[in-house]
């Protein structure tokens, strides 16, 4: 396969729809779909079922969308970093989650900097709900969390490991207590659903959230109630209280790497960060 024809495919998947995936590509939708028929006949299996109202993916689909994602990222990331290695200022880009481990983010950073021959540290920060781009080329580093970040794939160094709690608005009839467990809240608030890796919802009930921020202002409302890590819910605003859930599962902090990378920026980077850990 061309990865000409793996970014087709996966603009096509990822839209569902190839007058949309046509305008994403700067295209036209003929010669589109006719890559991928060449595509399916060359696999000789179908991708796609088409119908007159929508198209879908077939299993066959699904996993081709997997694995192209990985190949279009390890492409970007060979390219990203090839120019990074020829040029006269070195950087490394750091990805961590908005809102999460803000302390060891912050006791990195500080630390890193004052290290002899330090380079500069470009941060980019992701959406809770979102996959962080390391193997996709735009990240060399990132700060993830077990279990809610998969991290299959990636060397990583474990920093710290947490509590969750509750997070709940003040006046809720269980705030005042010392512990909760998870029996107790699974019926408290309405369930929250974050969207896919392409912006659609699981189907079922639940409140639709996209953003941390989006998430305390519904539970501030009285209308939901999460179990997040204890270090997302620092500085939470007035209305808001944080109950320690004890039988949750603990959070560990790591942070990870693509395993072909050879940087020394990012060998020193890993050596400070679980030196403080």
């Amino acid at each position: 396969m061309e990865t000409r024809e793996i970014r087709y495919f996966v603009a096509v998947a990822e839209e569902l729809h190839f007058g949309r995936a046509a305008e994403r590509l700067g295209i036209a939708q003929p010669p589109l779909s006719r890559t991928i028929a060449q595509l399916e006949h060359r696999l000789g299996v179908r991708l796609f079922v088409r119908t007159s109202r929508k198209v879908s993916l077939t299993d066959a689909g699904a996993t081709l969308l997997a694995e192209g994602r990985a190949v279009l990222g390890a492409v970007a990331a060979a390219e990203r970093r090839t120019r990074a290695a020829a040029a006269d200022r070195p950087s490394l880009v750091l990805a961590a989650k908005t809102g999460g481990s803000g302390e060891v983010l912050a006791k990195l950073l500080d630390a890193y900097a004052a290290e002899p021959g330090a380079v500069e540290v470009e941060l980019l920060l992701c959406e809770s709900n979102t996959h962080v781009p390391l193997l996709d080329g735009r990240a060399d580093v990132a700060l993830l969390h077990e279990p809610y970040d998969p991290t299959t794939g990636l060397d990583l160094e474990v920093l710290q490991t947490e509590d969750q709690v509750a997070v709940m608005p003040v006046s809720h009839r269980l705030a005042g207590e010392s512990r909760l467990r998870l029996a107790e809240v699974d019926h408290l608030g309405e369930r929250v659903r974050w969207p896919r890796q392409d912006g659609t919802y699981p189907e079922g009930p639940g409140l639709e959230v996209r953003s941390l921020t989006q998430l305390f202002q519904m539970i501030e409302l009285g209308r939901a109630v999460a179990v997040l890590p204890e270090g997302v819910c620092t500085g939470l605003a007035e209305g808001l209280v944080a109950i320690p859930v004890v039988d949750a599962p603990k959070v560990t902090t790591v942070i990870a790497w693509p395993p072909h990378s050879r940087s020394r920026a990012l060998a020193d980077l890993v050596r400070v960060a679980t030196g403080f850990s």
